[in-house]
């Protein structure tokens, strides 16, 4: 649980001189009185949520409930900000279900205005999917449901009501959802798994604070939208997390709007990546960082000994040919949450030497070929039409894409209801933490970059699934694009 708010003070003078301050990024487009807090404060884990299991004439369906609702919430201990949450003030549970459960969420909308709830990274139908034309009104109500038929995976759901989906992000309509294999056992079995102690969620956001402590957000139109001063780890500054065991997996998620990070330690520990945003690698992969996007996930592995402390910290990212190399969020270092290590340490398994061979591609000579130029706001030349499908594939057809960014900013690539390949960057072979299972993938200026995946399987003329790029301002802004599987 969260320190309270006398305990945090009492906590943060006594560490004050030692525990540096969660970061007040200069030049970030917030306000000059930006706020900081010292590292102290205890890593709040979301609750997690395994639903009930209701059965009817189709079987057991584990349902789970959400309810987007308006709060407040304290970045700065003591000064309330305007939030959205799901069941709460801020953020949401974290959902957990097993591959081959049918699975059925009832969202209840207390918002004063329309919202609809994305499963992003989910193999789903497109009418479950939760995207721009799945609007719940304010008081209005929905039920999708479906089967889960992908490997287990850390996933995460949030709105996608488009023009504002920045904004319902921003003031905090995220969560994770888990997905487990049906069957424990195998060597993923080794890895770190009692959720909250040595299997541990990060949301990582960053923030635009004002002086007062109160989310805001860049009014400019500039390039990436909305940077923040200040940088969250599941809605805390200054985040500490309390260490007991040997190893501890961290499943991060970049939940920012345009903010782009290079995870790794200030010490420069290496650590092991064993998953990304659709399921494991074929096998852990040794790192001393690791870059994500907006909407990115990586699964870590880190080891700590008895009575020490690591910080968690974003190097400058790598953001391809821009000029200067400061621009576009980068060129920064900033500390994002330390890892404190018990005097003594629970033993952990050894990790695995491998999880198993990934499938193979689809074969690029008998898939159906389309190319994507991403630039400006738009792709292909065109901004979102809602009431425009852009093109029609086959159930579980084979594809392969060509993406360029034509820019000299970055983008990046979502594609709602698969999970892809991506098999080359400028007809290089990608570095191995993209070899994996992808949802999302950076477009660095100038790039083209080639994926490869099936399309879903569900048929549907009427409900159109997206690709767009995951900078929220650039979706805002329309550029986002919409196909249907049809027979």
């Amino acid at each position: 649980m969260p320190l309270t708010r006398r305990a945090f003070l009492r906590a943060a003078s006594a560490a004050a001189v030692l525990a540096p301050a969660a970061p007040a990024l200069a030049g970030c487009g917030g306000t000059e009185d930006v706020p900081t807090v010292p590292f102290g404060a205890r890593l709040p884990i979301p609750p997690l949520d395994q639903g009930t299991v209701e059965t009817s004439d189709g079987g057991p369906v584990r349902t789970f409930r959400l309810a987007p609702q308006a709060g407040t919430h304290e970045y700065v201990p003591g000064k309330a900000a305007e939030s959205m949450g799901y069941n709460g003030a801020y953020l949401g549970p974290t959902l957990r279900a097993a591959r081959g459960e049918k699975v059925r969420i009832r969202i209840e909308n207390r918002l004063s205005e329309a919202t609809t709830v994305h499963f992003h990274g989910m193999a789903l139908p497109a009418a479950a999917d939760g995207g721009p034309h799945a609007m719940i009104d304010p008081g209005g109500s929905a039920a999708p449901e479906w089967t889960i038929d992908q490997p287990a995976a850390t996933l995460w759901y949030h709105p996608h009501p488009h023009g504002s989906t920045e904004k319902q992000v921003g003031l905090g309509l995220a969560g994770l959802f888990l997905l487990d294999e049906a069957h424990d056992g195998g060597p993923a079995a080794a890895l770190p798994h009692q959720y909250g102690v040595d299997d541990i969620p990060l949301i990582i956001q960053d923030r635009r604070l004002d002086g007062s402590g109160k989310v805001t957000f860049d009014p400019s139109g500039n390039s990436l939208g909305t940077l923040g001063n200040s940088i969250a780890a599941n809605g805390t500054l200054g985040a500490v997390l309390p260490v007991t065991t040997q190893r501890v997996r961290l499943r991060i998620l970049n939940a920012s709007a345009g903010r782009w990070f290079r995870f790794g330690f200030a010490d420069r520990r290496r650590f092991h990546m064993v998953a990304s945003d659709g399921g494991l690698l074929a096998a852990p992969l040794e790192l001393d960082a690791v870059q994500l996007s907006p909407a990115e996930r990586a699964e870590i592995v880190v080891e700590l000994r008895p009575g020490e402390s690591v910080m968690l910290r974003s190097f400058a990212p790598d953001l391809g040919r821009v000029s200067p190399p400061d621009a576009f969020g980068g060129g920064r270092d900033f500390d994002v949450v330390r890892l404190d290590a018990a005097a003594s340490l629970a033993p952990s398994s050894a990790l695995p030497s491998a999880f198993g061979a990934l499938p193979a591609p689809v074969e690029a000579r008998t898939a159906t070929s389309r190319s994507f130029t991403f630039s400006g706001r738009q792709i292909n030349g065109r901004t979102m039409d809602m009431g425009r499908i852009d093109f029609t594939a086959a159930p579980g057809a084979p594809e392969v894409w060509f993406v360029d960014n034509v820019n000299p900013y970055q983008h990046n690539l979502h594609v709602h209801g698969v999970q892809f390949r991506l098999l080359d960057i400028n007809g290089a072979p990608p570095p191995p933490e993209r070899a994996g299972w992808k949802d999302t993938i950076p477009l660095l200026p100038r790039e083209r970059n080639r994926i490869a995946f099936r399309m879903p399987r569900y048929a549907d003329a009427e409900h159109p699934y997206m690709y767009h790029c995951h900078l929220l301002t650039h979706e805002d802004q329309g550029m986002m694009g919409q196909f249907t599987v049809g027979t």
